[in-house]
Formats: C-alpha cells, structure tokens, sequence
C-alpha cells in the first residue's frame, strides 16, 4: 500500500465518517432522551435523498403522500385524546399541525415541482417534507408507549423501520437515485484530488456538531433535553414536559438524517433501503461511545468510516462484515464492564 493509496482511503473514511458521526449523535440524542433504540434513522436519510433526486427529474416525491398520511394520523390521534380530556380548545393547533401545515408544503412541493427551482430551493423543500415525519413518527408510534421498556420500544422501532421501509419502496420504487452535486469544483491537495462535494460533507457535518453544540448548552430547550437525558423523572418534577422533548428530539433527528441524505445523495447512489445500513454504521459508532459520550461516539463513527474505507481495500468482499463485527468485542467489554440493574419504574 502506498502512501498515495493511504491518503485516498483516509480521505474516503473521513468523509463517510462524517456522515456516520452525525447519525451517532441524533441516536444517542433519542436514546437519551426517549429511550428509544431510533432504528429508522437512517429512513430520513433515503426519503430525503431520493426525494431529491425525484424533484431535479421534475416528477413529485411520494413523501408528500407519506407526510399528509402520517399528519392526518396523527391528527385523528390527537383530535381523539382531546375528546376524551375535554379539552376541545386544542383543536384548532392541532388541525393547524398535523393537517393544514403538511397540507401546505404538499401543495407548495406540487407547485415547485414542474418549475424546477433552483437546488437550493428544492434542498429547502426535501427539508419541509421530510423533518416534520419525525414529531409525527413520535406521535403515531412512541407516545402512546413513552413508560414502556426499553425493548418493547425496540421492537416498535423495528416495526416502524419496516413499514418506512415498505412504503419507501412502494412511492420511489426498486431503482437507484442520484441528485446532481452541488458542485462540480475538483481541488488538488497534494496527492490527493478532492471533490467539493466531499469538502461539503465534512463541513456541513461540522457546522451540524457545532450547532448542536450551541444549541445544548446556549438555549433553554436543549437545556431541557439534557435535563431529560439525565433523568427523566427529575426533569418531569420540575415542569419540563416529556411529549415536547420527545417530539424535539425526534425532530432534531430527522433533520440531521434529511440532511445527511442531501449531502451523500450526490456522491453514492441510494436505494430505497439503504439508509438502513448507513444507520446502522452511525449506530455502532454510537455503540464505540458506549451510548453515553457524545465525543466517544463522534470519535467512534469516524474510525468506523476510516475501518470501512480501508477494508475496502483489503478485503472488499468482506468489508460489511468487518464493520458490523466490530460491535461484538465492544458490546462484550461494555457488558464485562458495566453494573447491571433492574430499568427505574417511571
């Protein structure tokens, strides 16, 4: 291996472990504050990539059809539990929601779509329709099992995944996508030829961290969401809702999966089950952190990039198992390492 090899596989693993670095802090983020092992992450990611690449081909995404589904849902949902509160003040916000805010980004999707706005636009657009599915995942799926165990919410996460999954495949069908890059620019660093678009993986991936960052310990909500993480019963006692900081963080990452779907969407073709691998990865980057270190698991998704890139290397036929093998000796160390104890009754 040369020392021009080395630098191309290095420059690869960090760019994908950029991607997987954010993955692992929007499911550490859920976990935290939820409990929930968030295994459609990586749908946000197909959805919004592919619903992309429908957009720049001038044919409406099938995730319109999802959000009005999934709002209305919701909505009835809502509507029902107001009902039987008593509390019919309520209806007005939620129709407001659940039913006339998807129903305007559809209408505002099918308008852009013969007209083919410019990307940035259309970004902006992926972005409308795909974060709101997150609160509205909550809604429909997790609420209504909030004081569960921690594996009766995996086992719903699975099933979610499943029926994400399947009507991924039903609105955007079998076929592979792309959207076109945001730029064409190559530059030459040394040996290595770097493409803009890597360079804008990398940075969107940090200014992402960096936010998030800002938004943990600068603003009153992501107080509020740390506070949760910490202890949910003492965060309840003092007044913090916990439907809000479930929905919050459920929105946080879907935003951060819609985004990482942009940004790869232009460099790997993506599928309609994709994301679930690529989630998967950010998942055992999150594992590497022991799901409790936001660092450790930054740190962790991106030796999991690195590991990938140069197993392609070496041994490319085996390098989906390398990575996911890599889960066991951690799992058996945190295991060996760790005090177990009956979950706290909430």
């Amino acid at each position: 291996m040369t020392a021009d090899i080395v630098a191309w596989l290095a420059q690869d693993g960090i760019t994908n472990g950029a991607i997987y670095a954010l993955l692992a802090l929007a499911l550490l983020l859920v976990f935290a504050v939820t409990r929930v092992i968030f295994v459609p992450q990586g749908e946000f990611i197909a959805y919004a990539a592919l619903s992309l690449a429908l957009m720049e081909s001038g044919r409406v995404p099938g995730t319109v059809y999802i959000l009005l589904g999934g709002g209305a849902l919701a909505a009835a949902m809502e509507i029902a539990r107001a009902v039987r509160e008593h509390a019919l003040s309520r209806l007005p916000r939620i129709l407001a929601l659940y039913v006339l805010l998807p129903v305007v980004i559809a209408a505002i999707v099918w308008w852009a779509v013969p007209r083919k706005l410019d990307q940035w636009l259309q970004i902006l657009l992926v972005l409308a329709m795909v974060v709101p599915l997150g609160p509205i995942m909550y809604r429909i799926a997790y609420q209504p099992l909030a004081s569960a165990s921690v594996l009766v919410l995996f086992i719903v996460s699975m099933a979610v995944h499943y029926v994400l999954m399947g009507l991924s495949l039903v609105f955007f069908g079998g076929e592979g996508l792309r959207s076109r890059p945001f730029s064409d620019a190559h530059f030459k660093v040394g040996m290595l030829d770097v493409s803009a678009q890597s360079l804008w993986v990398v940075f969107a991936s940090m200014v992402l961290i960096g936010a998030l960052w800002l938004l943990f310990e600068r603003s009153i909500y992501g107080k509020a969401l740390r506070a949760t993480a910490v202890n949910r019963i003492g965060a309840r006692l003092v007044g913090i809702p916990a439907n809000l900081m479930g929905q919050l963080s459920f929105l946080l990452a879907s935003f951060i999966g819609a985004v990482s779907g942009i940004l790869i969407s232009p460099i790997t073709t993506i599928y309609y089950d994709t994301g679930f691998i690529i989630g998967l990865k950010g998942f055992i980057g999150a594992i590497l952190g022991g799901m409790a270190s936001y660092p450790l698991a930054a740190a962790g998704a991106l030796a999991v990039g690195l590991l990938e890139s140069f197993s392609s290397f070496w041994a490319s036929a085996y390098k989906e198992s390398i990575v996911f093998t890599l889960i066991i000796p951690v799992l058996a160390w945190l295991s060996l390492r760790s005090r177990h104890v009956e979950e706290e009754d909430e």
